[in-house]
This record gives structure tokens, sequence and C-alpha cells, in this order.
């Protein structure tokens, strides 16, 4: 009997009437990190068959869209794309059937078709997950939200890297219900940033402002920088400590 069949998850899908036991997987992960709310508009990305649609139509209630290479079978109230997530012309299609101030969450459980020969299939994981992430930062509206599936191995350190230096918070998760011999992790990004600012960049500032603290503001490109002790009419250098979706904090450089 195939392993999958044996599979506490696998029955509980099929006794549930989900299409994949990977449905339990985002159940998990929104009771950890809650990035699904009641009523988000929600992409899924590379979504066939269809288990994490059900589980975000079920938890949000709102617009669902699901992208994918490969057909989708209907899912009452959930809409679809086929399409190739890399490609500008899904972006826009995405973009049509959303709102136009960008969408509330983007999750991916997608994953190449594995050869047998770890090193590639890992490397093939990775470029995967970026195409999300990148796919993600063009939809979603600041302060969205992002869960992806990625193997583990050495390509995984910089793959988390550029997820954060795209949200306030990052968190790599693995769900109960993924396999205990699985080497798949869930990379969570809450909170996407504007790309004002990084952390840890330098840039030389005007403190055109006090804020009620008394920290003194000034702006790149628009976005509000809080600098701790800095006066009105100061020129400084300073480094960002802190990223947030609408504002940043960064100290001065002596």
């Amino acid at each position: 009997m195939p392993r999958d069949r044996r599979d506490y998850f696998y029955k509980k899908a099929k006794d549930e009437g989900y299409r994949s036991r990977a449905a339990f997987k985002l159940k998990q992960i929104n009771e950890k990190f809650n990035i699904i709310k009641k009523g988000d508009t929600v992409v899924d990305l590379g979504a066939a068959p269809g288990g994490w649609l059900q589980i975000a139509k079920e938890i949000s209630g709102g617009k669902i869209v699901g992208v994918d290479i490969l057909p989708i079978e209907k899912i009452e109230g959930v809409e679809t794309i086929k399409g190739d997530i890399r490609l500008d012309v899904t972006v826009e299609k995405i973009k049509e059937k959303t709102r136009k101030e960008g969408v509330d969450t983007v999750i991916c459980d997608a994953a190449p078709n594995l050869t047998g020969n770890w090193s590639y299939d890992h490397a093939r994981s990775i470029d995967l997950a970026a195409s999300a992430l990148e796919c993600a930062k063009k939809i979603l509206k600041p302060g969205g939200g992002f869960a992806v599936k990625v193997f583990q191995g050495d390509l995984f350190p910089d793959f988390l890297d550029k997820v954060r230096q795209g949200f306030v918070k990052v968190k790599a998760f693995s769900p109960k219900a993924s396999r205990k011999q699985s080497a798949e992790i869930y990379v969570i990004g809450r909170e996407l940033l504007t790309g004002a600012v990084r952390i840890n960049e330098e840039y030389n500032v005007t403190i055109e402002d006090t804020g009620a603290s008394g920290d003194g503001i000034a702006k790149i490109n628009d976005f509000v920088v809080f600098v701790k002790g800095a006066k009105k009419g100061e020129k400084l250098n300073i480094r960002i400590r802190h990223v947030k979706p609408n504002f940043a904090f960064g100290d001065r450089i002596e």
C-alpha cells in the first residue's frame, strides 16, 4: 500500500472533502501566524489541485484567486488563472481579478517535479520559491503577508535573507501536517515593506521636523524615518535600524 494511503492527514483530507493533505498545513500555518483574515483577498500561486484554495476560502470568505500552469477543477467562490507566475502577462491577469491597491495575502505550496537528485531538486525548489516571492511583491499591498514552501538545503539561508529584505517579520515553520521525513519548510513573511529604505543601509538626511516623542523626522523619497535625538535642521548620516510598512527608525552615525 502506498505511504500516502496510510497517512493520517491524507485520510483526514479525504474524510473532510479537501483535495490534498496539504490543506491542513495551511490551517496550521494560519493558526500560528494569522496571515489570512476574514475578508482578505488571497492569491494562491501554484494552486493545483486546490487544497489551499479551499482553506483560504473557508478562512477569508473574500476574493480568492488560484494560479497554476495546470488546470484547477472549479471551486465555488474561487477564481482561477491558467498561467506562469514568472510572466508579466500572468501578473497582469492577477491584478485584473483583484483589488487595485493590492492583495492582502499571497500563498504558495508549489513544488518542482522531483528527480531524486537532491541538490538539483533543492535548487529548483529555491528557484520556484524565489519566483513566487517576486510575484508576491508585485501584487501585494503594503503590509501584506506571504507564505511559501521551500526545501531546506545550502541555498535556504540566502533565500530566507531575501524574504527578510521585503517583510517586517519573517519566520520559518514546519507544520505538524508535514511528514516527519520531509525536508520541506514554510517561510512566512508578514507586513510587506514598501522598498523605500533597507535595514542597515546608510543615508544622508536633513531633519525636517520633530515628532511627538521628540525624535527627529527625515524623509527619504517621501518615506518617513524617525531619528532619535536629532534636531530640526540638522544634516547627518544615519543607518536604518528597523523598517515598518509606512515608516522606519534610523540611528545617527557619528
